[in-house]
């Protein structure tokens, strides 16, 4: 028997990158997943046919969670394909570092609407859909959160922001058997970090150079964290912040 055999997941963002590999991990383990995605079809549906020519159940759903509307969206979606939900992964997120001079008010909405607002409302409608056994919320969040580099300062604000919201609802939400748990990557080589030239720049060559493990990470790296932290095997861990970054503070 796997780990999250009859369990229903919700993964943000999970046409590439961290958010595909947690998809297919967490299907793996026996969880039925609702893929979502905000542009990416085509990456969503090769998440979902990988996960089906494996044995696994997996939709995919349009969804951009930074508007609510959107949001309800793919919960109903959720809800008509498989009846009820056990886990969240808050994944979605961008990230676009800017010197002090460059940030203008766009910049700033656009990375809070979406890895602050959006997470809290897609955690507001999952409460809504966990049955009376409770739930599982893992937010991915990074460790720019506490680790702070330089021109960073928003992207580093709504990490600091996803950790404080963790611990919070956690607080709120223990009584109710539904845990709230953070995962805090390091760098982790995505498609987004070769497209925004951060896997070849000099600051992974930096970043490797003061990680004790030596080297960036992986999708796969983090993944099995979220299935750990969404199974029984975590019952008594919330509101926890769970750093993967190769040791790197």
């Amino acid at each position: 028997m796997t780990k999250l055999d009859g369990k229903i997941a919700v993964v943000t963002g999970a046409s590439k990158g961290i958010g595909a590999s947690i998809a297919k991990h967490l299907a793996a383990e026996g969880a039925s997943v609702v893929v979502n995605y905000a542009s990416s079809k085509e990456g969503a549906n090769r998440v979902v046919d990988e996960i089906v020519s494996t044995g696994g159940k997996a939709i995919t759903v349009q969804a951009n969670v930074a508007k609510k509307a959107e949001i309800e969206h793919l919960f109903a979606e959720t809800q008509q394909a498989f009846g009820k939900l056990d886990i969240l992964v808050n994944n979605a997120g961008i990230y676009e570092l800017l010197p002090l001079e460059d940030i203008t008010e766009e910049h700033f909405h656009k990375h809070f609407d979406l890895n602050v607002l959006g997470l809290i409302l897609t955690s507001q409608q999952a409460v809504k859909h966990f049955g009376s056994a409770g739930g599982s919320i893992i937010n991915i969040s990074s460790v720019v959160s506490t680790l702070t580099p330089p021109n960073a300062s928003i992207y580093s604000a709504t990490k600091a922001a996803v950790d404080a919201i963790t611990r919070s609802l956690a607080k709120e939400l223990g009584s109710r058997n539904i845990r709230v748990n953070s995962i805090n990557p390091g760098m982790v080589e995505t498609e987004g970090t070769h497209t925004a030239g951060i896997t070849e720049s000099e600051g992974r060559k930096q970043t490797e150079a003061h990680t004790p493990l030596g080297r960036i990470g992986q999708p796969q790296d983090i993944a099995p964290a979220v299935v750990f932290l969404a199974s029984s095997d975590s019952a008594w861990i919330t509101g926890e912040t769970l750093y993967i970054a190769g040791g790197l503070r």
